[in-house]
């Protein structure tokens, strides 16, 4: 089996990093204050980020095009709303 080498670390400090600052995208329903919504970028191919837009310098998470994917699906399909 070939190696493919050490996966470097995951900083959700500094994964920013790995996006175009211009490709970052509020929700059409968030506040024009900010409110409380995430900013996703979908700007670099296979990677996903997600970051909170109250927080001037928040944390990054990345997730991969198959773990966006099965989120989104599950968001449509209702899985995470609250009881009414």
């Amino acid at each position: 089996m070939a190696d493919t080498g050490a996966r470097a670390e995951y900083d959700p400090g500094t994964a920013a990093s790995l996006f175009d600052a211009a490709t970052w995208q509020k929700s059409f329903a968030s506040e024009p204050n900010g409110g409380n919504c995430v900013e996703v970028n979908l700007g670099r191919r296979g990677m996903v980020g997600v970051r909170d837009t109250k927080l001037e310098d928040s944390p990054v998470f990345v997730f991969n095009s198959r773990e966006w994917a099965a989120f989104v699906a599950a968001v449509k399909a209702g899985q995470f709303d609250l009881p009414g």
